[in-house]
């Protein structure tokens, strides 16, 4: 299995590092929300929205929801960044929101009506607050490619130094009810493994070294965050009683697998740079 993930990675990566630094905004963002939009798809199937026209009717209504932010922010000067600033700080909010339903796990565990409507806003909080941080990082200047490289650098190498530290060191469970294989060692490789790359690159971006410690700082709540990105798909997972939540990429589950700590990641991070501002 390792030997496919790392594959399926070695496949994946150089086209994404590819797509944002070469790619204009308007074409990141449309890249980036059909990505987006399949983790959805994927999502509503572990809400249980079993209905394939329901689901789609949903997809298309967050993705009507894309387009209106985009449309509403058109003016004669060219744009406006506004609102997916205020819808960046909505991802920011609704996950730490997303840290009391970790806490009380159970909370929409049943199999009706009302526990799906929570999982059904709560996609929407989280896949459209998270394109909206991508495209604002990609958006600005100078050098946004280069900063929503480090940001998603961030969060791979965050990822992969939890995986081979918890394999190699783990002992404590991060969180057993949700996520048994989730150990403290990893968190700790992942956070280092995390630091050292936006340390490494962030002078790539255009930081000064005076600006080290902020981004080291919004480095640090940027994976964090992504950790409870995981869980909580982790914690949807176990809902319905599934290992992934597809089978599209080898040896890494579903779309929704691979995005679910950048969908908590992106707003953080956005919301950081522009509050630390470098």
């Amino acid at each position: 299995m390792t030997r496919t993930r790392l594959l399926a990675a070695l496949v994946m990566a150089p086209l994404a590092i590819a797509a944002v630094l070469l790619l204009p905004t308007p074409w990141m963002a449309a890249l980036s929300a059909a990505a987006f939009l399949i983790g959805l798809w994927e999502w509503l199937k572990l809400a249980e929205v079993d209905d394939p026209i329901a689901r789609g009717i949903l997809l298309v209504a967050n993705l009507l929801l894309m387009v209106a932010l985009v449309w509403a922010s058109r003016s004669a000067s060219g744009g406006s960044l506004v609102l997916f600033r205020i819808m960046a700080m909505i991802g920011v909010i609704w996950w730490l929101l997303a840290l009391l339903w970790l806490r009380h796990y159970q909370f929409a565990s049943d199999h009706d009506t009302h526990a799906r409507v929570f999982k059904l806003a709560a996609a929407t909080f989280s896949v459209v607050p998270a394109w909206c941080a991508l495209s604002l990082i990609h958006a600005q200047q100078p050098h946004g490619e280069r900063w929503l490289l480090v940001a998603l650098m961030i969060v791979w190498a965050a990822d992969s130094g939890a995986y081979f530290a918890g394999r190699r060191f783990g002992r404590t469970k991060l969180s057993p009810r949700i996520s048994p294989n989730k150990t403290v060692e990893g968190l700790i490789g992942g956070v280092i493994a995390g630091m050292v790359l936006a340390m490494a690159m962030a002078p790539f971006a255009g930081a000064s070294l005076s600006q080290l410690p902020s981004v080291a700082l919004v480095a640090v709540w940027t994976i964090l965050f992504s950790v409870v990105g995981d869980l909580f798909e982790s914690l949807l997972k176990r809902h319905v009683g599934v290992k992934d939540s597809g089978d599209l990429i080898p040896g890494h589950g579903g779309v929704l697998d691979r995005i679910d700590s950048v969908l908590a990641a992106l707003p953080v991070f956005a919301f950081g740079k522009s509050l630390l501002g470098f």
